[in-house]
């Protein structure tokens, strides 16, 4: 994981090197200063204070305010580019991962789940984001410290110089054992975040369905579960960070009397002066501050790397839906779509969704599938716009493969109305250009029309503008479905799939849109998947799919005929007066 960690590091940040180069630069001055300054007030104290030399003693204390202000200056400076850096760096992670997750195809947002893709993005970027402040910040002075107090120390005595290396073994030692038991909490820490953000995000989409069915306290409690778990992980972290920092100070004073009571004792046998026994306790404190920095880092570090690790999982997960490296484009746009011997099979599965699947749509033409729940309707649909590649045969449009199509062009050929209609947080007409940025409020009206819209928009505060909340809660099913439909109505694609989204209307609703829609869609391909015969009856063609095969094709009258699964679905709906009408 570590490996990884710097792996994501590195790729992110080469591009800040200037920053960063500056920030160690800063550093060095700042940490110089510090290091000069504890000898300077050796000085003051052996050959000033000691003597009585008050000119000395403004000398060189006016020295070591000049130092200062440098120290301070360049330690500003640091923290100042440390933190645009690290700020930039987890800017261009969070945009990496959101570019990667729209580039998913279905399989991968399975996959991997949107409470944990929304936890990678958001709490893991910014514990990698900590640690590269923190670097910044701390790991460059800390060696140089470190390194540096240690040969100052031995300039002014190097009989105590024992004293530091137990200091620094024993701190040392007590650090890596509490830090290898953090680890693998971290990792368990991050999972159990993700849980509780599914668990939440499934209560807050669901709630309507939590209180039909009064499960309040059963969501209550299975939420209590899941944040019990991670506050128990995180309690047991939260120990072992209890331990560190009373242990840190522990070796810092433990050190701090050593050296007082062995430095006393050469100032008395005149080995050393006072003020260089207070320059080595300085340099000493020095030191250790340096290994208790580093060992901040070394707390942030594990969980850093988990994250890092969850990070590139993601970033490391190509789409199984690429675009081609050579893109064609048809020749025309007429809206022309075939199946040619389509099969799909889904990861891991015994047998396939689709087999063997060949049909055509025609502009102007309507074609609908309908079939018994679980048949691949939807499957089948969703290989058209490339949400699912097609694991034999293939699905052309207007000629060309749409698997060697560029994506963005394929997309504006074809507009499709998903099964559970989606509309953003902002307005109405901002949803209803989301497809087509271009089109006029007069165009906008028209489509709501055709939708069978318009009626309920006029009726809001703000008509057009009229504020829609995330998912389109503030709207009825029925409403956010016609909006849904409307807005795919606005866009210039020559294919129209309309995935199941009649389902809410009620039949005079979805028979006066079905209506309206007829001028609409004159010189467009339609492709509509049905659970309702009503909505499908008078298309050009109607597709029976049983177990993933087409057992039928031909028209309402036809099929109630020629197919027994189609004739079995309409009795199951219709009288037979309705079924002959």
């Amino acid at each position: 994981m570590i490996r990884r960690l710097a792996t994501l590091i590195n790729r992110f940040i080469r591009q800040y090197w200037g920053l960063l180069a500056l920030v160690v630069a800063l550093q060095v001055v700042a940490t110089i200063m510090a290091l000069y300054l504890p000898t300077l007030n050796a000085r003051i104290i052996d050959e000033g204070v000691v003597v009585g030399d008050t000119n000395y003693i403004w000398r060189t204390g006016g020295v070591m305010l000049m130092l200062a202000l440098v120290q301070g200056a360049g330690q500003v400076g640091a923290v100042y580019f440390g933190a645009r850096a690290a700020m930039l760096f987890g800017r261009d992670v969070r945009g990496a991962l959101f570019d990667r997750t729209l580039a998913f195809s279905s399989r991968e947002m399975n996959h991997f789940g949107a409470p944990s893709l929304i936890t990678r993005t958001t709490n893991d970027v910014q514990q990698v984001q900590m640690l590269v402040l923190m670097t910044c910040i701390m790991l460059v002075s800390a060696p140089i410290t470190m390194v540096g107090g240690v040969i100052m120390a031995l300039r002014e005595d190097a009989g105590l110089s024992w004293t530091i290396l137990v200091a620094v073994v024993v701190l040392g030692a007590g650090v890596v054992v509490l830090i290898s038991k953090m680890g693998p909490l971290y990792a368990v820490m991050q999972k159990r975040i993700d849980n509780l953000n599914r668990v939440l995000r499934e209560q807050i989409t669901g709630i309507r369905v939590v209180r039909a069915f009064v499960r309040e306290a059963h969501e209550s409690r299975r939420f209590g579960t899941a944040n019990t778990e991670l506050v128990d992980t995180a309690t047991t972290v939260g120990r072992l960070m209890a331990i560190l920092f009373p242990f840190v100070g522990l070796v810092l004073n433990v050190s701090t009397v050593g050296v007082m009571w062995f430095g006393a004792q050469r100032v008395d046998s005149g080995d050393i002066q006072i003020g260089q026994l207070t320059a080595f306790l300085a340099y000493l404190m020095q030191i250790l501050i340096s290994v208790m920095m580093t060992t901040m880092l070394l707390v942030m570090a594990p969980r850093a790397a988990v994250c890092a690790d969850r990070i590139m999982e993601v970033l490391d997960t190509d789409s199984s839906v690429l675009p081609p490296t050579s893109p064609t484009s048809p020749a025309h746009r007429r809206g022309t779509v075939v199946y040619d011997d389509v099969s799909f099979s889904y990861p891991g599965a015994e047998q396939p969704v689709l087999k063997h699947i060949s049909f055509e749509l025609h502009p102007g033409r309507t074609t609908a599938v309908i079939g018994s729940t679980g048949s691949g309707k939807t499957t089948l649909v969703s290989l058209l716009p490339r949400l699912f590649d097609a694991t034999g045969g293939r699905v052309l449009v207007d000629g060309v493969d749409v698997r060697d199509m560029d994506p963005d062009e394929l997309w504006d050929r074809v507009a499709i109305v998903p099964q559970k209609p989606y509309l953003f947080t902002g307005t109405v007409a901002s949803n209803l250009r989301y497809g087509n940025p271009e089109a006029s409020d007069e165009e906008l009206w028209e489509t709501l029309r055709a939708a069978q819209a318009k009626d309920f928009v006029e009726e809001r505060d703000g008509q057009l503008e009229s504020a829609i909340s995330q998912g389109g809660t503030n709207v009825s099913g029925g409403q956010r479905q016609r909006l849904a439909i409307a807005r795919a109505l606005a866009t210039k694609a020559e294919v129209l799939i309309f995935d199941d989204s009649f389902s809410a209307l009620d039949v005079a609703t979805d028979a006066r849109l079905r209506a309206a829609l007829v001028p609409r869609v004159a010189d467009k391909a339609v492709f509509v998947v049905a659970q309702r015969v009503t909505t499908i009856r008078n298309a050009d063609k109607i597709l029976v799919l049983e177990d993933g095969e087409i057992v039928g094709r031909g028209t309402h009258d036809e099929l109630l005929v020629g197919c027994e699964t189609y004739k079995e679905i309409v009795e199951s709906q219709l009288s037979a007066e309705e079924a002959a009408a």
